[in-house]
């Protein structure tokens, strides 16, 4: 039951192309963001459409094939745990982050 403490499974589409980083110790990382949306009726029967933009981290094996093969459109099937992190930005900042890290990927569609 442990491994369901921590668990996001995601279905969305692209917003831009991803992020490749290739970092000094030979490792490569993949950022991304993805669109989930999600349809309801409400109470004058209006379809309302409520998007949620996801960030996501891949990193490895998981981010090469995300530059071969992933780009701004396709949609992915993802599934990672939740990480906050967090920075100074150039004022002096504290600023958050919450990212999908990503362990399973699966292209859908065409």
């Amino acid at each position: 039951m442990n491994t369901l403490r921590n668990k996001v499974q995601l279905i969305g589409n692209l917003g831009k192309d991803p992020e490749i980083v290739n970092l000094e110790s030979g490792k490569t990382l993949a950022k991304f963001s993805i669109a989930t949306n999600e349809s309801y009726k409400n109470s004058k029967g209006e379809k309302i459409t409520d998007t949620q933009w996801h960030n996501i981290v891949a990193w490895g094996k998981t981010a090469q094939i995300v530059e071969k093969f992933v780009s701004k459109g396709k949609e992915v099937a993802i599934e990672g745990k939740l990480t906050t992190r967090s920075w100074e930005d150039k004022d002096g900042m504290k600023r958050y982050i919450t990212e999908v890290v990503c362990s399973e990927l699966l292209m859908l569609g065409k």
